[in-house]
C-alpha cells in the first residue's frame, strides 16, 4: 500500500504532517514525531516581533553560521530550557536536521511586508526543506480596505519569494471576502502551497481582573469542516499544494481531505492532547481504512469528493447551508 504524497516538491512518505506548535521545540519531541511515522515537521514560528528585536544582528548572521549540535533531552521542555530568539531559532533549524531525516519547514509569522523579508533568507542558509509564511494579520483600522489587506498579503509573499530559492507556503486566514480570488492570486506569485486556515485564538475578558487575556481552545472533528469544504473548492483550480490545518484528528479526518483535494493533512491539537504516539495510531486507521475499501494509494482517492468532482457541486456553495438547516429540522 502506497501512503506517499508530495507537497512543497518534497517527496513525504504519507500525509501527515504536525503543523507549526511547541512540539517542535525540542530535537526530541521532533525525533518522537519522526519514530511514529510523521512524514516533515513545521517548526514553531518564529514572530516578526522577535526579528525586529535583533533587526541590528542581521547582517552579521546573513554572513556568520554559528554552530550547534547540543540535543534536548526532555518530551516537553519547561519554560526555561528554551528560547525563542532569532538566533536560537537558526541554531534549532541546524540541530534537527542533524537529528532526523525527514523535512524540516521553517515558519515566519509575520504582520508586515518587508519586516520579516530577510530573515527568510537567514531560515534557507540555515539548512530549512521549505518555509511556511504565517501571516497573522488582525486588521482593526477602519480606514483600511479590504484590497490594502490583500495587497499587503501579496507585497509580503512576492518579497519572500524573489528572496528564496526553497519551497514556500502561505497559512491563511478564511477571513476573505472573496478567498477563492486571494487564493488565486496568491497562486500567480509562484507559491507553491497554501496552508489552510490558520485560527485565531480569540481574546477573553477576566472578570475577576477586568482584563482581556489570550486563550486557547484545541480544535476537535468538527472543526474539519472549514478547511474541507475550501480544499475542495480550490482543487485543481489553483496550481499551489495544498495543506489542511485545523481539525485533523482521526484516519476518517484525513481520508476526508485527501478526497477533497489535500496533499497533506496537519495535525496539532490531537498531538498536544495525546503526544506523537497519535500519529501511528491515525497511520494505522488509514491503513485498514484502504485495505477494507480497496484503495491502492492517495492517487486514487486524491479530489475524487472534490468541487469539481462530485455529482452535485453545490454542496459546496450555498445549497449545503439550506441542506443543513431542513436536516436538522
Amino acid at each position: 500500500m502506497d501512503l506517499s504524497t508530495r507537497y512543497l516538491g518534497l517527496n513525504l512518505k504519507n500525509p501527515i504532517v504536525p503543523s507549526a506548535s511547541p512540539m517542535s521545540r525540542t530535537v526530541g519531541s521532533v525525533r518522537l514525531m519522526e519514530d511514529y511515522g510523521a512524514s516533515a515537521v513545521v517548526m514553531y514560528s518564529i514572530f516578526e516581533e522577535q526579528i525586529r528585536h535583533e533587526s541590528k544582528e542581521l547582517h552579521h548572521h546573513l554572513t556568520v553560521h554559528a554552530e550547534s549540535y547540543a540535543e534536548a533531552t526532555s518530551y516537553f521542555p519547561e519554560a526555561h530550557e528554551y528560547h525563542t530568539g532569532p538566533d536560537e531559532y537558526l541554531n534549532h533549524i541546524r540541530k534537527l536536521k542533524e537529528a532526523v531525516s525527514i523535512p524540516i519547514i521553517g515558519s515566519i509569522n509575520g504582520v508586515t511586508d518587508g519586516g520579516w523579508v530577510e530573515y527568510a533568507k537567514l531560515i534557507q542558509q540555515a539548512g530549512a526543506d521549505a518555509l511556511e509564511l504565517n501571516i497573522y494579520n488582525i486588521p482593526t483600522d477602519p480606514n483600511m480596505s479590504g484590497d490594502d489587506i490583500e495587497q499587503s498579503y501579496l507585497n509580503i509573499v512576492k518579497d519572500v519569494r524573489s528572496q528564496v530559492t526553497i519551497p514556500v507556503a502561505v497559512k491563511l486566514s478564511p477571513y476573505f471576502s472573496s478567498l477563492a480570488n486571494v487564493a488565486q492570486r496568491l497562486d500567480k506569485t509562484g507559491i507553491n502551497g497554501l496552508v489552510l486556515f490558520n485560527r485565531f485564538y480569540q481574546p477573553d475578558i477576566n472578570l475577576d481582573t477586568l482584563s482581556v487575556e489570550p486563550g486557547v481552545v484545541l480544535s476537535n472533528s468538527d472543526s474539519l469542516r472549514l478547511p474541507l469544504r475550501w480544499i475542495g473548492i480550490l482543487y485543481k483550480k489553483i496550481n499551489a499544494d495544498l495543506a489542511a490545518t485545523t481539525g485533523v484528528h482521526t484516519a476518517e479526518d484525513v481520508l476526508k481531505l485527501i478526497m477533497a483535494g489535500a496533499n497533506v493533512t496537519m495535525m496539532c491539537s490531537s498531538l498536544l492532547r495525546h503526544g506523537p504516539r497519535k500519529i501511528r495510531e491515525v497511520l494505522t486507521g488509514i491503513q485498514q481504512w484502504m485495505v477494507e475499501h480497496e484503495y491502492e494509494s492517495f492517487n486514487i482517492m486524491r479530489g475524487s469528493m472534490s468541487h469539481q468532482s462530485v455529482a452535485d457541486p453545490s454542496s459546496f456553495e450555498r445549497a449545503n447551508y439550506m441542506k443543513a438547516l431542513q436536516s436538522y429540522m
